[in-house]
C-alpha cells in the first residue's frame, strides 16, 4: 500500500511540475520577447496593416507616405504613415527631419506657418499649396525616411518600453501601439500615458493575466474615444477585443477583422 501511495505521490509531483512548467512557458511566449516584437519584421507589417486600415481604410500602409487631408477632427491637417497631424506638431517634426535628411526642400517654406498654428485646427498659411508639395515629395526615400524617423522616436519607441515593463506580446504592443497614435504620446487622462496609468491602476497595477488587463485598458480608452465625435465608432476597440478572445497574443497570421464596416484579412 506504501508503495503505491508512494508511486501515487510521485505522479502527482511529475503532474504539477508539467502544469507549472507549461503556465510559465505559456507566459513567457506571450509576454515581452525583445527579438520578437512589433518594431521589425512581419510584425511590424502586421500592425501597420492593421493601424491602416482604420487610418487609411486598406492594408497597404506602404502607400500613406503621402497621404494628407483634414478630416474635421479638430488637429488640422492628418498626414502621412500614422497620421501626423498639424495640432500637434508631429508633422512639423517630420518636416525638421525632412530639412536635416534633405536640406531646402519644398516643405521647408511652410514650417514658420507650422509653428504659428500649432496647437490648433488652423490651415493659415498652408492651404492647397502644403498639400500638392506633400504629395510631391511622397516617394522621396528622404522624405520616407524622416516619417520613420519620427515615428520610431515619438511612437514605436515609448510603447516597446511601456510594453517591456507591462509585459505584453505582440498583441498588446499592437494595441499601446494604436492608442498612442490616436491618442498621442502624452500623461494628461485623454493621452497614452494617462490611459495606461488608470488601466495599470484599476488592474491593480499588475498585468500578469495579460487578457484581462488588456480588457481593461481597452474599457479606458474606449471611453476616451467617445468623448470625441470623430471616434464614436469602436470599431478599432472591438477588432483589438477580438484578438484578445481569440488569445493571438503573438498576433499571429491569418487575422480577419471589420474595421468601419470593411472586411480585411492578412494571410
Amino acid at each position: 500500500m506504501n508503495k503505491y501511495k508512494k508511486v501515487l505521490g510521485i505522479l502527482i509531483g511529475i503532474i504539477v511540475v508539467l502544469l507549472v512548467g507549461t503556465f510559465v512557458f505559456q507566459r513567457n511566449t506571450n509576454g515581452y520577447q525583445s527579438q520578437n516584437t512589433i518594431a521589425t519584421g512581419q510584425l511590424r507589417k502586421t500592425t501597420f496593416a492593421l493601424v491602416s486600415s482604420a487610418e487609411n481604410s486598406t492594408t497597404d500602409y506602404q502607400n500613406q507616405y503621402g497621404y494628407i487631408e483634414d478630416i474635421k477632427d479638430g488637429r488640422g491637417y492628418t498626414a502621412g504613415i500614422i497620421g501626423f497631424t498639424t495640432k500637434n506638431g508631429d508633422l512639423r517634426q517630420v518636416i525638421l527631419k525632412y530639412q536635416k535628411l534633405r536640406p531646402n526642400n519644398r516643405l521647408v517654406q511652410y514650417l514658420p506657418a507650422l509653428k504659428k498654428i500649432q496647437g490648433t485646427a488652423s490651415h493659415k498659411g498652408l492651404g492647397p499649396n502644403f498639400v500638392k508639395d506633400w504629395h510631391k515629395v511622397a516617394n522621396d526615400k528622404q522624405f520616407i525616411q524622416a516619417q520613420d524617423d519620427i515615428l520610431n522616436q515619438q511612437y514605436m519607441q515609448p510603447v516597446l518600453k511601456a510594453a517591456k515593463a507591462d509585459n505584453l506580446g505582440a498583441l498588446g504592443q499592437y494595441i499601446y501601439y494604436d492608442a498612442i497614435v490616436v491618442h498621442g504620446p502624452g500623461n494628461d487622462a485623454s493621452s497614452f500615458g494617462g490611459i495606461r496609468r488608470k488601466a495599470k491602476k484599476l488592474a491593480e497595477s499588475s498585468t500578469s493575466n495579460q487578457a484581462a488587463y488588456l480588457k481593461t485598458f481597452l474599457k479606458v480608452r474606449s471611453k476616451v474615444m467617445r468623448q470625441e465625435k470623430a471616434h464614436q465608432d469602436l470599431s478599432r476597440i472591438k477588432t483589438q477585443q477580438k484578438f484578445i478572445n481569440e488569445k493571438n497574443f503573438q498576433l499571429k497570421r491569418p487575422l480577419s477583422w471589420t474595421m468601419y464596416g470593411d472586411k480585411y484579412r492578412l494571410k
